[in-house]
């Protein structure tokens, strides 16, 4: 084989950066360059954004941060390997932003090369909807984005660039096609550099639509994503290749850093075979595989070794324990067990049980006479008024309290444990079980809360119990006793709530599906429930506003993608169906 038909090698750097973090993440673009490099390499792709990662958010109006990421881009290209060309995600001034009216930078990514900055190329399509506000910053690129690397001409997008497939989506969402410009440009392959957010079952609708661009243009493309947790948003990586035939050629691993060697056949025009990584294999493995990596970033970024968490013995609590004993390591995770006078024997029982079994730390702290002192000085104003739900508030405050004292005195961050269900109705206390620096499961049904612990309890099974001698990690009593915030004598959740599958059901017809209460009912929930969860998701978004960060893993969770207002007359009780 000649030199002119040897294959050309591409790695693909799926990275894990830190938000504003120029001098770690270029440490990490210049490790992953040096490394394709010694593999024989000639092309480095990174994500979107992967100087400052993604989403920067308002730094990008910081003149100061754009110059040092500037400075730090060309001191990347000074350091580089002279053999490889690094394409790299940063984001650009517009020069003409004042004169024209722009925004005032370009989402772009920069060719690197010989120590230089060569060109740079500039994203086209402009997401704003759910997480997404990059019309707030960026001005739009207006050409077809491709460079030449020896005889090979690539063409580049950046991940909204690739979204826009009208035979594949049924409509377009922008006047544009990057993909389909590229291919009337008769480039030999399609590079797309993503920061594109994880949520249920996602990477499978991007393979999808990668077949088709692939097979409809007849290109091979290439699909680098960032990986890792940045604030309420997670990356799951999952880069692949996809072959002019639609096929997988190559994966990188899901929910992990990675570097993936992928080698173009110049004969073939098209992909060689590479590694491909397999994907998780149920919906509960891969949501279990973000919040563990999004608790552990989400510390890690925030300058936090120690967690702590209110275990009350409840399937919440449980899980959330599990998930950051997995995250940061048991020996990092303090449990704080505070009993009241209506926690029953059994719910202290269970938590010392789990704690046991993860080998986490525990801390007693009982509340019954924090509880009397707070009857004592009420005592004058509450006068001969009955104890109602006011008194179960400050049960839960008290608890908030304690556990963000240890969370100040010890340095620890705080982990709310409430669920989606809870926050979707303000099933929850502010000030209290709200309390935190993260809600670990604020986008999680109390549906899946249980299939999350049945699931762990299955893994565990196939291990062969290795981490544990006590069998299943979550213990059986937690997994089959009805929840309850034990706040007052035999209390149970569905003394308030209707029955968990039911509330999901219709919490998932109106906050995923966009459906009103008339096709709710239609559906066969009864009418006078639907009407009531519904005023109670309305009442709720006063508690939601003020809530800490929650991970976000569905298409629609209750955090950045969240927009509703507080103080309005518009019910979600009365929206009907257009």
């Amino acid at each position: 084989m000649n030199a002119a038909s040897a294959p050309l090698l591409i790695g693909i750097a799926q990275l894990n950066p830190t938000i504003g973090d120029l001098d770690g993440n270029q440490a990490q673009i210049l490790a992953a360059a040096r490394a394709a490099a010694a593999q024989g390499a000639r092309l480095l792709l990174t994500p979107e954004l992967s100087l400052c990662g993604y989403p920067p958010r308002d730094l990008l109006m910081n003149p100061g941060f754009l110059a040092r990421m500037d400075e730090a881009l060309e001191a990347l290209a000074a350091e580089l390997p002279p053999e490889i060309t690094v394409l790299v995600g940063t984001a650009r001034p517009n020069p003409r932003a004042q004169d024209k009216g722009g925004k005032p930078v370009f989402n772009s990514m920069a060719l690197l090369h010989g120590g230089t900055v060569q060109t740079y190329f500039h994203k086209r399509l402009l997401p704003t909807y759910d997480v997404f506000d990059e019309q707030r910053y960026f001005e739009p690129g207006l050409q077809s984005n491709f460079f030449q690397l020896g005889d090979l001409r690539i063409g580049v997008t950046i991940c909204e660039d690739l979204w826009n497939d009208e035979e594949f989506w049924g409509r377009r969402s922008y006047p544009v096609n990057p993909i389909a410009d590229l291919a009337q440009q008769s480039v030999d392959l399609i590079v797309n550099l993503s920061a594109s957010p994880y949520t249920v079952g996602k990477q499978r609708l991007r393979e999808a639509m990668l077949r088709h661009s692939a097979c409809r243009y007849r290109q091979p493309v290439v699909y680098v994503n960032q990986v890792g947790g940045n604030d309420d948003l997670i990356f799951d990586g999952n880069s692949v290749a996809v072959n002019r035939q639609g096929d997988v050629v190559c994966r990188a691993r899901s929910f992990g850093a990675d570097l993936q060697i992928l080698a173009y056949d110049r004969d073939q025009h098209d992909w060689k075979p590479g590694a491909i990584a397999p994907l998780p294999e149920t919906e509960d493995e891969e949501i279990w595989s973000a919040l563990v990596l999004g608790v552990g970033d989400y510390a890690r970024k925030c300058g936090f070794s120690n967690v702590v968490i209110g275990l009350s013995g409840g399937i919440d609590s449980t899980l959330v324990a599990a998930i950051a004993a997995e995250a940061l390591g048991p020996q990092n995770v303090l449990g704080v067990l505070m009993p009241s006078p209506y926690t029953s024997e059994a719910s202290i029982a269970d938590a010392l049980d789990l704690a046991q079994r993860l080998g986490i730390p525990t801390q007693m702290l009982p509340i019954a006479p924090l509880m009397s002192d707070y009857d004592q000085v009420l005592a004058p104003l509450f006068g001969d008024r009955p104890p109602d739900i006011t008194e179960e508030n400050i049960q839960s405050r008290i608890r908030g309290n304690l556990l963000m004292a240890i969370a100040n005195k010890f340095g620890h961050l705080l982990l709310s444990t409430g669920n989606k269900s809870e926050m979707a109705v303000g099933y929850c206390t502010l000030y209290g079980d709200m309390n935190g620096g993260l809600a670990a499961i604020a986008d999680v049904p109390k549906t899946r809360v249980y299939s999350l612990c049945y699931w762990r309890n299955t893994v565990q099974r196939c291990l062969g119990n290795s981490s544990t001698p006590l069998g299943d990690v979550i213990p059986s009593r937690v997994l089959t006793k009805a929840p309850s915030a034990e706040l007052k004598p035999d209390q149970r959740d569905q003394d308030s709530l209707p029955d968990y599958e039911i509330l999901d059901d219709i919490l998932h017809r109106l906050i995923h599906q966009h459906q009103g209460i008339d096709d709710i009912i239609g559906a066969g929930h009864d009418a006078a429930t639907v009407q009531r969860v519904l005023q109670l998701v309305s009442r709720a978004e006063f508690k939601r506003r003020q809530a800490p960060p929650g991970l976000k893993i569905t298409d629609r969770a209750f955090g950045t993608g969240w927009r509703m207002p507080v103080a309005g007359r518009w019910p979600m009780a009365t929206i009907r169906k257009k």
